[in-house]
Order: structure tokens, then C-alpha cells, then sequence
């Protein structure tokens, strides 16, 4: 029976939803700030990382609508709960990372014809402001995707590094724009496509835990240890036979096989199996649910 009380991987996935709902609200307001900046400063740089927060828009409202709905319990059309919504949500914020990045780079290497005037110093500013926003946010998000172990609000960190990094590369080539003279005119837009393979990296490796999540990857083995732990803790089990472990969200589901004395009777093999799951939920609060299998011990030999 499902418990009434939240689960404390829908709290989390909640909470979740709440840093990507932030997350989103500030994007908008940068997207708007970059680009009123760039184009009334002359910044081709603060242009395209202004693109570059206009798709974490998209990413953050993926992101958020994903959390929302991997936060809710489980249905009789969906008795494993809706955790999977999670993962995905990730995969969809690294193809939007990647391809930001590819659309910067191009805006970047496009800027690069012809000669620019120089960026107006104001826009200096402009960027620094948005840099410390970036990275606290940055801070706060990765703090809290850490503790959850919500691979999407990771995602969303990362995301929020990358967008600060954006920014410290289009600084740097204002400011050789805007103090460098003639010469370095272009400097603008050339920091902003060297940062196109960070963007890049970083849709990468939001990418790769996300598809592990997706395709049932196993655990980190400390999990596993502290299961079969848990397990051999409990009188009457004499071994392990099996341990299957998968990801739902930010919950573990564990599919068990013990070992007892083959000679007690049915009530008591199941008596056993449910105090073997009582157990290893008591000790970990990630696994949500656990299917234990009792088969008959080899006997010992004389």
C-alpha cells in the first residue's frame, strides 16, 4: 500500500522543481538583459551569449516541467512511480545545451567578417553583474543536486556554469575590444567561439548519466554493499544468490535472491523475506521498494 506521506525523493524532486522554476525566471531576465546590451552596445559576444541564455529558457522550463512530473506518485498506469521523466528531462537539457553551443558558435564565427566598432564600455557591467548571478546560482543548484542525486539538477548547474563561463569569455573580449583598440576589434567574438567547446563539454556530460539512468546502468556499489549488509544483517539469512539494483528518479528499486535454511516452512521463508526488506528500506532511504526471492540453501557439508 502507498504510503499518504511523501516519500523523501518527492520532496526532493519538489524541491527540485523549485530551483528549475528559479532557475527559469532568472534566465529571462538575463536573455533580456544580454541582448538589450549587446545590441545597444555594439557587443557581438553579449548578442550571442544572450541566445545562449535564451535557450536555457527552454532547457530550465524543460527542466521544470520534467521535475514536476517525475514528483508524482505512483498510479495504477504507472506502479513504479513516474521517476523516468527525470532522466529524460536531462537528456532534453543536453541536446539544448549542445546545440546552444552550436548556434553560438556559428553567430561567433559569423561576427568574425568584416570590421566592428568597438563594444561600448558599459556593457563591462553589464556582464559582470551577470557573471556573480551565474555563478551563485551555479552554487546553490549543485548543493542541492548533490544531496538529491538528481541527475537533471545537476544538469541545471552545469548549466548555469556554462552560461557563467559564456559570460567571463564575452568579458574578456570586451574588454580587449574596448581597451585594445583597433586591433583587437574582433576580440569579442573570438573568446565567445572559443567558449562553444565548454558549452559543448558540458551538454556532454549532462548527457552520459542521464542515458546510464535511462537504461537501468547499476548503482554505485556502495549501494550495493550496504544492501547485501542489510541483508545478511538479518537472522535466518545464511547468503546472497543474486542482487539486481535499478533507478527510478531519484529512487532505487532492488530485486533480491537469499539464501535460507530450506527445511522452515513457507510462512516463516515469508516472514523472512519481508523482514529482509524492512531492513535494507530502514538502512536506505533511496530504495523504494525491494523484491526478495528465498531459495533453499545448499546444505553444509559434513
Amino acid at each position: 500500500m502507498i504510503s499518504a506521506s511523501p516519500r523523501q525523493s518527492q520532496i526532493d524532486l519538489r524541491t527540485g522543481a523549485r530551483v528549475a522554476l528559479v532557475g527559469l525566471v532568472t534566465n529571462v531576465i538575463m536573455a533580456a538583459g544580454k541582448l538589450l546590451a549587446g545590441v545597444f552596445g555594439n557587443s557581438h559576444a553579449l548578442v550571442a551569449d544572450g541566445m545562449e541564455s535564451a535557450l536555457d529558457v527552454v532547457s530550465s522550463a524543460i527542466l521544470w516541467s520534467g521535475l514536476k512530473y517525475a514528483a508524482r506518485p505512483p498510479d495504477s498506469d504507472h506502479p513504479y512511480g513516474h521517476g523516468k521523466a527525470e532522466p529524460i528531462a536531462g537528456v532534453i537539457v543536453s541536446v539544448v545545451v549542445m546545440g546552444a553551443a552550436l548556434m553560438l558558435a556559428i553567430s561567433s564565427a559569423r561576427g568574425l567578417d568584416g570590421a566592428r566598432a568597438a563594444p561600448e564600455p558599459f556593457t563591462l557591467v553589464v556582464l559582470v553583474a551577470i557573471i556573480c548571478i551565474k555563478e551563485t546560482l551555479y552554487r546553490r543548484v549543485r548543493r542541492i543536486g548533490e544531496r538529491t542525486g538528481s541527475v537533471a539538477i545537476r544538469a541545471d548547474a552545469l548549466h548555469h556554469r556554462s552560461d557563467a563561463v559564456t559570460s567571463v569569455a564575452a568579458l574578456v573580449g570586451v574588454s580587449l575590444a574596448v581597451f585594445g583598440g583597433p586591433h583587437f576589434a574582433r576580440a569579442d567574438g573570438l573568446v565567445a567561439l572559443g567558449a562553444c567547446g565548454w558549452i559543448a563539454f558540458n551538454g556532454f556530460r549532462i548527457l552520459v548519466p542521464a542515458l546510464h539512468d535511462l537504461l537501468d546502468a547499476a548503482p554505485p556499489e556502495t549501494l550495493a554493499r550496504a544492501v547485501r549488509h542489510s541483508a545478511m544483517g538479518v537472522p535466518g539469512v545464511r547468503g546472497i544468490e543474486q542482487l539486481r539494483i535499478r533507478k527510478m528518479g531519484l529512487e532505487f528499486y532492488v530485486d533480491l535472491h537469499i539464501e535460507v535454511d530450506g527445511s522452515i516452512s513457507v510462512r516463516q521463508g515469508h516472514m523472512l523475506a519481508h523482514a529482509v526488506k524492512d531492513a535494507i528500506r530502514a538502512a536506505n532511504d533511496t530504495v523504494a521498494d525491494v523484491l526478495v526471492h528465498v531459495e533453499p540453501a545448499a546444505p553444509a557439508l559434513a
